[in-house]
């Protein structure tokens, strides 16, 4: 679907940070309620930068993010909703799965490494920056008779918090979590739990930790002192979404959710961080600046 004319088109940019070329990997297009999408916002409002089909369903990216440093440094944040949903979830669900999400096949995780000249085996860290079925699904794959880790050379980190809450999600949150898509990288040793706010997790890399869409969100900064990059995950899941009353119906506690938001985008504003965005169709990053009280898009980006 093309980008809407009232968005304009993303500014081509090619990002490094300190030692890591900045590579967006999208991992395949889905479909979700543009309402739940934008909670109280009127569709008339939000249609105009994100139409919907005639199921109402908006168009969604995957996106996850490849920081890579060379080999033995290669990291990449979230990774997509993956695929086997039969496989995975059984007859009941995943037969249903991708027709609910109109999940595409045009592109994956490892389709859009191998554009990179890179496999799975390439990738040595995966930041989760939570595990939501649409962040984390193609952290597992199945492999004959059994699922195992994507990435086979890779660690992967997540805050214990969350993990905790998806193996007994609440109510609201059912839906999202189902735990083949994290279970198997348990079991295979190379889940490390975090414990709220890691500074230089890795080098130049930190998590930051939020709590208003769902308990215990990790959000990625990257920076070097000079360039700053925010992989939002679902704090602020597309460029839309910078606007502070622009939440989620998904959202667990939006109000908390905006203040999250506002100490984020203050300092993004001031210091020109570039915000990287998981689910935005359109554009895959943007710099943002206050507007009366509020934050707007200044300049949307598609990094090369």
């Amino acid at each position: 679907m093309p980008a809407p004319t009232s968005i304009g088109s993303p500014h081509s940019v090619k990002l490094t940070i300190g030692p890591y070329r900045i590579k967006p990997i999208p991992t395949g297009l889905f479909g979700l309620d543009g309402g739940a999408m934008f909670g109280t916002v009127p569709k008339v409002l939000w249609e105009k930068t994100n139409p919907a089909d005639d199921h109402n369903r908006i168009e969604m990216e995957a996106r996850a993010l490849l920081l890579d440093g060379g080999p033995g440094k290669r990291i990449l944040i979230d990774c997509g909703i993956g695929g086997d949903f039969v496989a995975k979830y059984g007859e009941k669900v995943g037969s249903k799965f991708s027709e609910m999400y109109s999940v595409s096949a045009s592109s994956s995780v490892e389709k859009s490494l191998a554009a990179q000249g890179l496999t799975t085996k390439d990738i040595n860290h995966v930041i989760l920056t939570h595990l939501h079925f649409d962040h984390c699904g193609g952290a597992t794959k199945f492999d004959g008779q059994t699922l195992v880790p994507t990435f086979e050379n890779a660690r992967y980190y997540v805050q214990r918090e969350n993990y905790e809450t998806a193996m007994k999600p609440n109510i609201r949150e059912k839906a999202s979590y189902y735990a083949p898509n994290f279970e198997p990288l348990k079991v295979a040793g190379v889940l490390q739990f975090l414990e709220g706010r890691t500074d230089n997790l890795l080098p130049g890399i930190s998590v930051l930790t939020t709590n208003g869409h769902t308990h215990m969100q990790q959000v990625v900064k990257v920076t070097d002192g000079a360039q700053t990059l925010l992989y939002c995950g679902d704090l602020i899941p597309t460029s839309t979404h910078v606007r502070l009353a622009w939440v989620m119906g998904y959202d667990l506690e939006p109000l908390k959710l905006i203040e999250e938001k506002r100490e984020l985008l203050t300092q993004a504003a001031r210091e020109n961080w570039t915000l990287f965005f998981e689910h935005d169709p359109y554009a895959d990053a943007a710099r943002v600046e206050e507007a009366k009280g509020d934050f707007a898009v200044k300049e949307r980006l598609s990094l090369a």
